[in-house]
């Protein structure tokens, strides 16, 4: 018995144990080919308060539309010191009618309920009622952007800095996904029902009809927020977060490519996170190697169909919006064919 004792104990010392420079190689493997095909990402568990995953978090970048949360952000701090109110009736200028990009559709002249604004900035993206809402809020658009930038070096954001209320690219203007991060960790901290305007699907304001550009609302079980946005600069960016079973996390995703890798890399972040959280995964970075793309389907137009069923029509900011009107035009010209031929063949039979 001693002696295979010994024999083992021999064995057991030409074995190498792995050393610090092999797991050394294997994080710079992981940063040099990433798991998502974006220019960086962070994952958090709001429930532990614990980063589940990041991927070049520090990296600047345009906000692009992200920049609303923080706009939304102050009116709702201004409201909670009793400056503003939700019905406080806003005179839009024509300067904030004029502002271009995705749009509310409000008109210079126009009087609508500050609420009503930050609404069309969190559905619509509506980068006139951002305009307008800073101006109200701050006297002018200069004095607006100075509060938020001053709300973010109070929320510890130090490597970002706004320019514009709704994220319209301008000189300067930058962020991270751990600033925006930490820009939704504590907005959904002090305004958790907020998340009501963030998963409204579409909006109507007079006849213009937009809709929310969130692929994950109706789409991934438990998605209910928050903000997608794009510029040239800085490509597909998105702060999302869903909850499963009394569980939250709370994500962003910076530069995606495309519209449908922003989306799909959402869901699977998501979809790893979860995994870790119910003790099915090590680790985000194992869980994602088994969540292959492909495997997901998203309709990235899903809350523009359903506005056009609605309404009938959307009005901005979908390039597919004549495809859609004709595809719907195309089914209802289908049930009406259809409709007559049974007419006819119950005239046949009657005869």
């Amino acid at each position: 018995m001693r002696t295979v004792f010994l024999f083992l104990a021999c064995i057991l010392l030409f074995i190498p144990a792995p050393s610090y420079s092999e797991n050394t190689d294997l994080i710079q493997e992981t940063q040099e080919h990433p798991l998502l095909d974006v220019a960086s990402a962070i994952l958090f568990d709001l429930n532990t308060n614990t980063i589940l995953y990041e991927q070049n978090a520090d990296t600047p970048i345009q906000p692009a539309s992200l920049t609303k949360i923080m706009s939304i952000y102050l009116a709702l701090d201004t409201i909670a010191a009793g400056n503003a109110r939700f019905d406080s009736p806003v005179i839009v200028s024509q300067k904030a009618a004029n502002e271009g990009g995705s749009r509310m559709g409000i008109r210079a002249g126009e009087e609508i309920r500050l609420g009503e604004l930050l609404l069309g900035m969190a559905v619509s993206s509506g980068n006139d009622a951002s305009l307008a809402v800073a101006e109200f809020i701050g006297g002018t658009n200069e004095s607006f952007i100075h509060a938020m930038n001053e709300k973010a070096r109070k929320l510890g954001m130090t490597n970002t800095h706004f320019g514009t209320p709704n994220g319209l690219p301008v000189k300067g203007q930058y962020t991270t996904a751990r600033d925006m991060l930490t820009l939704a960790r504590n907005y959904l901290r002090r305004y958790p029902w907020a998340l009501s305007m963030h998963n409204t699907r579409f909006l109507k304001h007079q006849e213009y009809v937009s809709w929310n550009r969130n692929p994950l609302l109706a789409q991934y079980p438990g998605a209910d927020g928050l903000k997608t946005g794009w510029v040239r600069a800085s490509g597909f960016n998105m702060i999302f977060t869903a909850e499963r079973n009394y569980h939250r996390l709370l994500a962003v995703i910076l530069g995606a490519p495309d519209a449908m890798r922003r989306a799909v890399e959402a869901c699977r972040m998501l979809d790893a996170g979860f995994l870790v959280c119910l003790q099915k995964s090590p680790s985000v970075a194992v869980a994602l190697t088994t969540l292959p793309f492909d495997s997901y389907k998203v309709d990235l137009h899903k809350s523009a169909h359903e506005a056009v069923e609605r309404f009938g029509y959307v009005s901005s900011g979908f390039r597919k919006k004549r495809a859609i009107r004709n595809h719907m035009q195309a089914q209802v010209q289908q049930k009406r064919s259809g409709r007559q031929k049974m007419t006819k063949r119950r005239s046949v039979k009657r005869r």
